[in-house]
């Protein structure tokens, strides 16, 4: 049985369907409802105990943290300990490519390295789910707004760091490594929008927000030391931050989807 947790988010989501797809016993876990055809738990990680109950009889258990939960303080060392004491074998983590650029702290990859566990840490780039915060404004206004238009990142496809973890999940072969995750080539902001507004038949206007107004957005959403560097990452990547890695081709045996796929795939969003 495989546990996936974060399951009614963009990564958790198609990666419940392609294990269910597959012929594998999954339990979804979030810590709201949402989720469909396969058991469901309800749990949260800033409380890891509840975690348990949805860990019996588990053999792998794909974990990942929000945003929010980075900025509660709390120990992913406990969530660890619950993990291995339910005598789950298996563990992925859905980490960030921040981790391996210094950007982000790495006591929670370290908590999972560190377990005894078999272990696997998936390092994504920037996710092409991110446009999703355009929709609203696409669609009713036709315009898309964010700072940084012309810095280029590989932003990866959702569904590929989902199929990514669901191949990890499966076989022990990918024990003991990590994964940089990205794109197939660098976009900017403003080439996504104008992806989006060819996908849609119309043109879409990009507006470039200033540092100060793209932190004030987000800071009601995240964390501010998230926030802060969430905005050094658009603003000023590194070259290994603006590389394309081919983790993903290397994992799955196919190259990784452009984010004209993901358009493609979700353009009703902005209509």
């Amino acid at each position: 049985m495989i546990v996936v947790t974060g399951a009614t988010g963009n990564v958790g989501r198609p990666l419940v369907e392609t294990l269910a797809a597959a012929g594998e016993e999954v339990v979804a876990v979030s810590r709201g409802t949402g989720v469909t055809g396969v058991p469901h738990r309800r749990a949260d990680l800033t409380d890891p105990a509840s975690l348990a109950p949805a860990l019996v009889g588990a053999s792998a258990v794909f974990l990942l943290t929000s945003p929010d939960y980075l900025g509660s303080g709390a120990a992913f060392g406990d969530v660890v300990d619950v993990v291995r004491a339910a005598g789950v074998r298996r563990v992925v983590l859905l980490s960030s490519q921040g981790v391996a650029t210094g950007r982000h702290p790495d006591g929670i990859e370290q908590a999972v390295r560190s377990s005894g566990l078999e272990w696997t840490v998936l390092q994504p780039g920037a996710f092409a789910s991110n446009a999703f915060q355009w929709a609203q404004p696409i669609s009713t206004s036709r315009t898309a707004a964010a700072p940084f238009g012309d810095v280029a990142l590989p932003v990866v496809h959702t569904s590929d760091i989902a199929d990514v973890a669901a191949a990890v999940l499966r076989s022990e072969s990918h024990a003991g490594r990590s994964y940089v995750l990205t794109g197939p080539a660098a976009i900017t902001p403003r080439q996504q929008v104008a992806a989006i507004g060819e996908a849609l038949g119309e043109p879409v206007e990009f507006v470039e927000l200033s540092r100060a107004e793209a932190k004030a957005g987000m800071l009601r959403h995240m964390p501010e030391p998230v926030v802060e560097t969430t905005l050094d990452l658009l603003g000023t990547p590194t070259p290994l931050e603006q590389s394309v890695n081919p983790d993903v081709e290397s994992v799955l045996d196919r190259p990784a989807r452009p984010f004209t796929d993901w358009v493609r795939r979700n353009v009703v969003a902005f209509k």
